[in-house]
């Protein structure tokens, strides 16, 4: 049957995810356009596609347990020289991501995986590009705030091309129910703040 490679995250809404979408292209990230502004819950993942069905009923019960958090972005960070990465920092809604993500690579589940670091939620904006444009995207977006309410995650494949797709939603307990279709987001902000 062959692999997938999936990934899980939370989704960056509009119209905060297509501004930092843009933000990382112009800095001349060549991986903007094919990953949709997220924070990690499980980083890419290759599993059995005979696994799918047990991977979607883990997340739909991880999702069920869980509650809906505020999120809030504040201000950048860097994981260089350890990791080429410059992220928008994550101030308000980390240790419940932190816990969220624990909760869907738990042990002996579908999901179980080991990190190659330590987990630090974040918001990605700019990747293994040259020094100078990743000091300009840790400066030009020093002032970026964002915040809204996590209602949710999302399951993502990607694809032969190297673009992830959003495969499902899965809504937090109280929400609608698992299997939201692809279409819209899980929350609606007004427009960023720079």
């Amino acid at each position: 049957m062959g692999t997938v490679t999936l990934g899980v995250s939370i989704a960056v809404p509009e119209p905060y995810g297509s501004f930092l979408q843009k933000r990382r292209a112009a800095f001349g990230d060549p991986a903007a356009h094919g990953i949709p502004t997220h924070v990690t819950l499980l980083p890419p993942t290759e599993v059995d596609v005979s696994a799918l069905p047990a991977v979607e009923a883990h997340l739909a019960g991880v999702a069920a347990a869980s509650r809906a958090f505020p999120m809030r972005l504040s201000g950048t960070g860097t994981f260089r020289p350890l990791s080429p990465v410059v992220f928008v920092a994550i101030a308000e809604g980390a240790d419940q991501c932190t816990e969220l993500q624990a909760r869907v690579r738990a042990g002996a589940g579908p999901c179980e995986r080991e990190l190659q670091f330590p987990y630090h939620p974040h918001v990605t904006v700019a990747h293994g590009i040259d020094e100078a444009s990743m000091d300009r995207a840790q400066r030009e977006l020093a002032d970026f705030e964002a915040s809204w309410t996590i209602s949710g995650f999302a399951l993502y494949e990607q694809g032969p091309d190297g673009v992830w797709r959003l495969e499902r939603e899965f809504p937090f307990g109280g929400s609608a129910a698992p299997g939201v279709p692809r279409q819209g987001h899980l929350s609606r902000p007004p427009a960023p703040t720079l």
